[in-house]
């Protein structure tokens, strides 16, 4: 025990430090306070930096390290988000029997029964937008809600900590299979804890409750099954990730080349059996979804549904990048905020991306995907209307896989977006987006121009 102390006395004062510094962020931080915001979450950054370049070859240490970060926060309501509200309030209308995507929470202020004590303090908390609008949550998000609020008493902290749980759960899963993916693909298993022992990571998914992480389980769990041939089980789990958040939908057109291989497939018969077996992966995905909604599936449900998703790209805005530089051009031709059909065209144009990275990529092995994977879903946040922090989960857990360090300079600098909340209200500082952005697409275009100029290098594998 005193060699272990002896041996790692700096980093055992990092992790007390983070401890402190975790313990400050989730019990004694008010989302306005921007400056002691960004010098924690930066205090953050550097000693999770430190820590694993001290204790690359340490998993056990850096695990052990990354679970007692996450219980730091295990009592702490979240304070930079109000979204686990309207968690809750979906999770109680399932509990009563009630369809939580038919009527908003306005709607039901004077229906409800076993609410009485937390209603009030619910739809409070969520604040008039949620409160106005139907539910954006898919199936398995509510199923999770729900049995949250069951098993957290029908109360808010009892609800939150368990949800709290859950999330931890599948951040250990991601570092289990992220670990044994990198193992596969010959990549140093250290560098799962860009992920793991990322403070923005901690910070928005254990700290502020958001569901992605389970969803970033289930999609790298598949993708680790794809990589094993395991068709069948990896479809399944792709289909339980979409049904967690909509997001991996986006990867599906990818799979075309991983399937087909057609560039160095001369056989037409193995072209048509990995085509079947492409429509096949599809199907179980597709059906997978379909059985998850089946319970809540009517007319009146899909109207809701689809309008509550169309808000985001046609009502909602925050942290865009090239989009304000659109609306902006808007303003001076138009003299209006031009969203309504800005937030059409720019889905079409993610969509001829995704197209273009489907077929004209060669996406023939793991690895490869993986990084397209991550081009196609930056391009559609680059495009978004709305680009909230944990937002950037999916593409820094992407990034892991590949050489590209962009998405992991994002989850540093998406802290700046947060300057938008303010002891006067809600107002968004350009010059802080607009800092985030030139450095992060800075990144991202020099990197991929390097990765170009080497695939052309005569000695480079």
């Amino acid at each position: 025990m005193s060699d272990f102390l002896k041996n790692h006395k700096f980093s055992i004062l990092l992790i007390l430090t983070g401890i402190a510094f975790y313990w400050s962020f989730a019990y004694d931080l008010n989302r306005a306070d921007f400056i002691k915001l960004i010098s924690l979450y930066t205090g953050l950054f550097f000693i999770s930096f430190k820590l694993i370049q001290l204790e690359k070859n340490n998993f056990w240490l850096l695990a052990g390290t990354a679970v007692l970060f996450r219980l730091v926060f295990i009592a702490a309501t979240p304070n930079l988000s109000q979204d686990f509200y309207r968690f809750i309030w979906d999770g109680q209308l399932i509990l009563e029997g009630i369809n939580p995507y038919l009527s908003v929470p306005n709607d039901l202020k004077e229906l409800t029964t076993s609410l009485e004590f937390t209603e009030q303090k619910l739809l409070q908390g969520m604040g008039s937008l949620s409160a106005g609008n139907f539910t954006s949550y898919p199936p398995i998000n509510q199923l999770l809600f729900a049995i949250s609020t069951f098993l957290g008493g029908r109360g808010i902290l009892g609800s939150v900590v368990v949800m709290r749980f859950f999330i931890i759960l599948a951040d250990l899963g991601t570092l289990y299979f992220g670990r044994k993916l990198l193992l596969k693909l010959k990549l140093p298993a250290q560098q799962i804890f860009w992920f793991i022992l990322n403070p923005f990571i901690i910070i928005e998914l254990t700290g502020n409750l958001h569901f992605e992480g389970v969803m970033l389980f289930f999609l790298i769990w598949s993708i680790y099954l794809l990589h094993q041939k395991k068709w069948l089980w990896s479809a399944m789990l792709l289909g339980i990730s979409v049904s967690v958040k909509l997001l991996p939908l986006l990867f599906l057109p990818l799979l075309w080349n991983y399937f087909i291989k057609s560039k160095k497939i001369e056989n037409s018969d193995i072209q048509a059996l990995n085509f079947k077996k492409l429509l096949g992966y599809y199907f179980i995905v597709g059906l997978t979804v379909i059985a998850s909604f089946l319970p809540f599936i009517s007319s009146e449900f899909i109207s809701n549904f689809s309008t509550s998703i169309a808000l985001w790209f046609q009502k909602f805005e925050f942290n865009a990048s090239i989009y304000y530089v659109v609306r902006w051009v808007g303003f001076q031709l138009k003299g209006y905020n031009i969203i309504a059909t800005a937030g059409k065209i720019l889905p079409l144009i993610v969509i001829l991306i995704l197209a273009g990275l489907a077929f004209f990529r060669r996406n023939n092995s793991t690895q490869k995907l993986i990084g397209t994977m991550l081009l196609g879903v930056s391009a559609y946040f680059f495009l978004a209307t709305t680009v909230h922090p944990w937002y950037i989960t999916t593409p820094l857990l992407l990034s892991v896989f590949t050489k590209f360090r962009f998405a992991l300079v994002w989850s540093f600098l998406v802290v700046l977006s947060y300057s938008a909340y303010t002891e006067a209200g809600f107002r968004e500082n350009y010059w802080l987006i607009g800092i985030e952005y030139i450095v992060v697409i800075g990144i991202f275009l020099l990197e991929i121009f390097k990765s170009k100029l080497l695939t052309r290098l005569p000695y480079y594998n």
